[in-house]
């Protein structure tokens, strides 16, 4: 299977509020909205305004006829003494995973901190996503902490994490 990693344009989209939305309605939970997302305007101006932004970057995995599989954003903490680290999110359509889109969005995610001055990376993944887990701490990844009932969603129900990060230097 081949694809592309690039940074996301905003002629992409619509199609990443499709592949968003499709994830979101799958049964495991695996992203905190629901199955709606922003529509593609805003997503269009969500995109722009990245491009535009020198402490976060937007890549695609775009498979060979063109359909976008995957999504990473990646984004640099605000706070002054914490500028060194950034935070990542990462999504891959069900029918793409475990075909190494997840592992060179992150490789993307990597080079482009490495060129920001970024230190550390850091994500969130719930712990029922072993294969996620699995492909983290190959990655490199630690787990830090796990934050229980860290995020609530739609209908009041408290979801916990596992706090990963890697250190790059």
């Amino acid at each position: 299977m081949t694809f592309t990693v690039r940074p996301a344009q905003p002629r992409d989209a619509a199609a990443l509020v499709a592949l968003a939305s499709t994830i979101a309605a799958e049964e495991e939970g695996w992203l905190l909205a629901d199955s709606r997302w922003r529509s593609a305007g805003e997503e269009r101006h969500y995109i722009r305004t990245i491009q535009r932004h020198p402490d976060a970057a937007l890549f695609v995995a775009e498979a060979g006829d063109g359909e976008l599989v995957g999504r990473l954003t990646v984004m640099r903490d605000p706070h002054p003494s914490s500028a060194h680290v950034a935070d990542l999110g990462l999504m891959v359509a069900a029918s793409h995973r475990r075909l190494g889109i997840g592992t060179a969005l992150m490789a993307a995610a990597e080079d482009w901190a490495g060129r920001a001055g970024i230190r550390k990376l850091e994500l969130h993944v719930f712990p029922h996503n072993a294969p996620a887990l699995a492909m983290y701490e190959k990655l490199g990844y630690e787990r830090e902490g796990f934050r229980r009932r860290q995020y609530r969603r739609a209908g009041g129900r408290f979801e916990d994490v596992v706090l990963m990060a890697k250190h790059l230097s």
